[in-house]
């Protein structure tokens, strides 16, 4: 995939106010360590997540995705009515249908001749939505589109704290720990022609997108029945399995990705990881051949958020001046299925 004419205008996010400590987490956790001898601060030792964020009770997706919404309009100096497109993006949604989407166009009063649909492919939705949008400006279809995504992980950690102070069985935390450093946070990705900046930044130059749909057991979230009407959030990572393969793939997408857009590792000046974990980072940097000081990390203190993780971290990134006017940039997606999606851009 290479493209010529698509610019991301704008990337907005909203982080939400309720900060949980991985030290909180352990503590209504100390019987389960206690029965299994395991240290405290063990969470943080071996994800490098200190802290990560949960909405209030109150907050909804679609509020929460249409406030990042404007704000990324807003940023842009771009009207909703110019938008033909709007992809929502979350594993999260408000419910099975309609789209969450619809909901966030509602808010945004965007044009009746707009798509507007939600898409779903674990934690690579938002860059999955970001080629579609791309795909439709460089086709010239739109002049703009948007990406939006909001996930939130109070419930799945609530219900996962739940299940493990029931069961103290090491498995299960095994098991559990990747659902113990997931994050909540909203964000939105405004790509256009770049005919609405004088000076339009950030061009998409292309992207690769491999898959090795073999390990698509390895991780899993969502419903589990467990009364005749009742059922609660689940999830479960073979975190081992998932680094091991996910790595592989990356390797595999990372050196595509470079022959398709004719760069090398030295030409690349930054990169923005999914953010998983210490572990998962140093592992896919070491086996790109990326120096650290080239890849910006946000999980330390807002954990995994899926889908919003890579696009969030971005927006951080620039706001801290990490990324520079003239970069290039990759975004390196792994999400579970297995999928694998990298992207360049010109900064």
């Amino acid at each position: 995939m290479k493209y010529s004419r698509v610019y991301v205008d704008s990337i907005r996010y909203v982080l939400p106010p309720v900060i949980v400590s991985s030290r909180e987490l352990e503590a209504r956790l100390r019987p389960v360590y206690k029965a299994l001898h395991i240290s405290m601060g063990q969470l943080e030792v071996l994800t490098g997540v200190q802290e990560r964020r949960w909405w209030k009770d109150d907050d909804s997706l679609s509020d929460r995705g249409a406030e990042a919404a404007k704000r990324a309009l807003d940023a842009a100096g771009i009207d909703a009515a110019d938008l033909g497109a709007l992809v929502y993006t979350g594993v999260c949604r408000e419910q099975f249908e309609p789209a969450t989407a619809c909901m966030i166009a509602s808010h945004l009063g965007i044009s009746q001749e707009a798509s507007v649909f939600d898409l779903s492919n674990a934690c690579l939705g938002a860059l999955n939505g970001i080629l579609d949008i791309a795909n439709r400006i460089e086709l010239g279809q739109i002049r703009a589109g948007m990406v939006v995504s909001c996930e939130t992980s109070r419930e799945i950690n609530e219900t996962m704290i739940k299940r493990m102070l029931e069961d103290h069985d090491m498995e299960l935390f095994k098991m559990g720990l990747a659902t113990l450093t997931g994050g909540s946070g909203a964000v939105a990705i405004l790509l256009t022609d770049g005919s609405f900046a004088h000076k339009p930044r950030r061009r998409l130059v292309g992207g690769v997108t491999l898959t090795d749909p073999r390990f698509h057991d390895l991780c899993h979230w969502g419903l589990e029945q467990v009364g005749a009407d009742w059922f609660r959030p689940m999830m479960s990572t073979d975190s081992v399995a998932v680094l091991k393969h996910g790595v592989a793939l990356g390797l595999k997408t990372w050196k595509a990705f470079l022959k398709r857009l004719d760069w090398t590792v030295d030409l690349v000046d930054k990169v923005i990881c999914h953010q998983v974990g210490s572990e998962h980072q140093n592992a896919i940097l070491k086996f790109l051949g990326i120096p650290n000081n080239k890849d910006y990390v946000t999980y330390p203190f807002l954990g995994n958020i899926g889908t919003v993780s890579v696009p969030i971290t971005a927006a951080i990134a620039e706001e801290r001046e990490f990324l520079k006017e003239g970069d290039r940039v990759s975004f390196l997606g792994i999400g579970s299925g297995l999928n694998c999606t990298m992207l360049g851009f010109q900064w």
